[in-house]
């Protein structure tokens, strides 16, 4: 059974201690390898937070060794009830500087109220104020984490890694979001329409846009994932993209498809259409946020594309 913190010896606390501290390096290692190309400032402090670390450790191997001998038991996290956790963040596909500042300092107010912790739990001078040096260090580490933000920003390193952060963002989650979106809102509407025309009952136009929806999904969340590595092209995992790219797609769809759940044919009608134009009104508007384009110009594109696409279906449709 797990111990509480209050049950372990001062043997079991370093031991504890020491295999903390080991892992909070390679957590920070592997951030600063993760992160190195896109943002080279950060992924440096985080070099130097683990040679910390690592100095911690063996400050804490050489009075282990003093007090207790060569073997170290092994005592893990999830050995101890209560003990803090680490998220796995260093595995996400996707790693933002805002993500990494917030889990550092985390992650060093943790380990400092655990050092705090520990020195109310044994009565060895040598170990209470080693544990009381490293409380101090930690709450060091925590200042250096918010201020490393400040730190970027006067340095101009900053504004050059939120530029390279944004290009990520775009290329990997914008793009193949967007051209999910369009294909799926301006696609759908010829089938959706057509069949709204040609039966006059919300029912078949609700199974023909939900079926167009999901079809269409599907396809363009392989296509993507099948287009691009994203080795060399930065677009990031296939997978990924192809995911968003799919969903997007889906929900472009069934956006201006829900309103045929209304039995009342011309009212569903209505707010189908209504639902379109905030559709294009949307893709417009990320067009302009993201992708740099004109308002006017994105919605005077994108508008045209849809009524051309809504007009061919209500002719389909009503032939």
């Amino acid at each position: 059974m797990p111990k509480t913190l209050k049950e372990l010896t001062a043997r079991e606390m370093l031991a504890l201690a020491i295999q903390a501290e080991e892992e909070d390096g390679r957590i920070y290692a592997d951030l600063a390898e993760r992160i190195g190309n896109d943002y080279p400032d950060t992924a440096k402090s985080l070099q130097a937070m683990r040679e910390e670390e690592d100095g911690h450790r063996h400050r804490l191997i050489n009075l282990y060794r003093e007090r207790f001998g060569e073997h170290i038991p092994l005592i893990r996290r999830q050995d101890v009830k209560g003990f803090i956790t680490r998220k796995p963040l260093w595995i996400n596909a996707i790693l933002t500087v805002p993500m990494i500042r917030r889990e550092i300092e985390t992650m060093e107010e943790e380990s400092r109220n655990f050092y705090q912790a520990a020195i109310a739990q044994t009565s060895d001078a040598a170990v209470r104020q080693l544990l009381g040096d490293l409380a101090a260090e930690e709450n060091k580490h925590y200042e250096l984490a918010e201020s490393m933000d400040e730190q970027q920003k006067s340095s101009g390193a900053r504004e050059k890694e939120d530029a390279s952060q944004r290009r990520r963002f775009v290329l990997q989650i914008v793009q193949p979001g967007l051209a999910g979106l369009m294909d799926g809102s301006v696609s759908t509407l010829a089938p959706v329409f057509a069949a709204a025309f040609a039966t006059h009952t919300s029912e078949y136009a609700f199974l023909v846009g939900l079926a167009a929806s999901i079809g269409a999904g599907i396809s363009m969340g392989f296509a993507e994932a099948l287009s691009d590595d994203g080795v060399l092209s930065g677009r990031g995992h296939p997978l990924l993209r192809g995911t968003v790219c799919g969903l997007m797609t889906a929900l472009g769809g069934i956006g201006h498809t829900l309103p045929f759940l209304i039995k009342d044919f011309y009212y569903a009608m209505y707010l189908a259409v209504a639902v379109v134009v905030v559709e294009l009104g949307v893709i417009a508007w990320i067009r302009h946020r993201y992708m740099d384009t004109p308002l006017l110009s994105a919605a005077f594109q994108v508008v045209v594309g849809g009524v051309l696409v809504f007009i061919t279906g209500i002719l389909i449709g009503s032939a």
